[in-house]
């Protein structure tokens, strides 16, 4: 019996306060990672339409003209625009600017807008 007393090891009650901490961080820390997550879908959909509006500016220098476009067919109509899976884009070409928005769909919703004649990305 005193064999058993003298091993070297934890208690049950510190093994379970050391778990109890871990479960404790995280609960912590998956609602925090959702919300980074939403937030790096969101700014992939603000770079696209970032990316869409240099690609617009190339093509009116090339043409003089701007295109409109929805979603994929933006990749095929603007010279070096590549599409981010989920991103959804919408641009409208007028004779001396444009206007475009985007989304994502795992974001949080938010809508990005930009316009040409305005300055922007808003």
């Amino acid at each position: 019996m005193k064999a058993l007393r003298n091993t070297k090891g934890f208690t049950l009650i510190e093994l379970l306060v050391v778990v109890a901490i871990i479960g404790i961080l995280a609960a912590i820390a998956i609602p925090q990672f959702a919300a980074y997550r939403q937030r790096g879908f969101d700014s992939r959909a603000a770079s696209d339409l970032r990316n869409a509006a240099s690609a617009e500016e190339a093509l009116y220098a090339s043409s003089q003209t701007y295109a409109s476009c929805t979603g994929s067919a933006c990749a095929t109509s603007l010279p070096g625009f590549k599409l981010s899976n989920g991103v959804d884009i919408t641009l409208t070409g007028a004779a001396t600017a444009f206007t475009g928005t985007s989304t994502h769909s795992q974001g949080t919703g938010k809508t990005w807008n930009y316009d040409s004649a305005n300055g922007g990305l808003s």
